[in-house]
């Protein structure tokens, strides 16, 4: 697949950049449309297609994954009231907006990030997702050292304690995932590799390796929203699709926002 995005893309967001102010943005708001918006949402559809073959849990749907252009400057000391990037999230199905674990693709006129994982789980959700390291921790282990996961993003990254939780043993089999209190997994490319023919090839690759570190992540979330012991969970496996015509489908998940 060609890439949707054209070298215009990148000079619109690195325009942004320097002209951030709302009238700059409402004049130029066509040009946004055209060579920014409209190429991601290009890309969320060609998603939408090809997500079902590794990972039919995942949404790629522009009124769920497609990020607003403008910032939520209420809380924040920077005044700036546009994004410089534009940024899509592929959740799991069966969650609030902005919960569990989910992909990732951001292009900004310095960079593309592309990737997932978890980037800021409640205290609730930590604990969870911890009892299930605990407990799945050779699952775990074997999904990011798999060949695929190496070659796409490296090593499971994110913030991380000094030392083991409390409530686990020093010695845990599982203490160096334990620590992490975040859990991601990606890559940072050149800015122009989001208009050059192998990008979405780039998506795909990435988007497959780090896939079964997302469901793994999401199980124990979706178990407790479900009430489902930790003893019963299977995360080494993407769903099975269900083919019936979806009217005759029993209990389907469905985004919640």
């Amino acid at each position: 697949m060609t890439s949707p995005f054209t070298p215009k893309t990148l000079s619109f967001l690195r325009s942004l950049t320097r002209h951030n102010n709302r009238d700059w943005f409402r004049e130029r708001k066509p040009q946004y449309e055209q060579h920014v918006r409209g190429p991601m949402i290009a890309l969320l559809a060609r998603l939408a297609r090809d997500l079902p073959a590794f990972a039919p849990e995942l949404v790629s749907d522009p009124r769920v994954s497609l990020y607003r252009i403008y910032r939520d400057t209420r809380f924040s000391g920077d005044k700036q009231p546009l994004k410089t990037h534009i940024g899509a999230r592929f959740p799991a199905q069966g969650f609030a907006r902005n919960e569990g674990a989910g992909l990732y693709l951001e292009i900004a006129p310095g960079w593309v990030w592309i990737g997932g994982g978890l980037y800021m789980p409640s205290p609730a959700d930590l604990r969870a997702i911890r009892e299930h390291i605990a407990a799945h921790h050779r699952s775990l282990r074997r999904i990011v050292t798999a060949p695929a996961f190496r070659r796409a993003v490296g090593e499971l990254d994110g913030e991380r304690l000094a030392r083991v939780p409390l409530g686990y043993a020093r010695d845990h089999p599982a203490a160096e995932y334990l620590r992490f209190k975040q859990f991601l997994a990606g890559c940072e490319f050149e800015a122009d590799l989001a208009v050059r023919g192998r990008f979405y090839a780039q998506v795909l690759t990435i988007f497959r390796a780090v896939a079964p570190l997302v469901r793994f992540l999401n199980a124990p979330l979706l178990a407790e929203r479900r009430g489902v012991t930790q003893t019963t969970l299977r995360t080494d496996r993407a769903p099975t699709r269900d083919r019936r015509p979806a009217a005759r489908r029993r209990g389907a998940p469905a985004p919640t926002w």
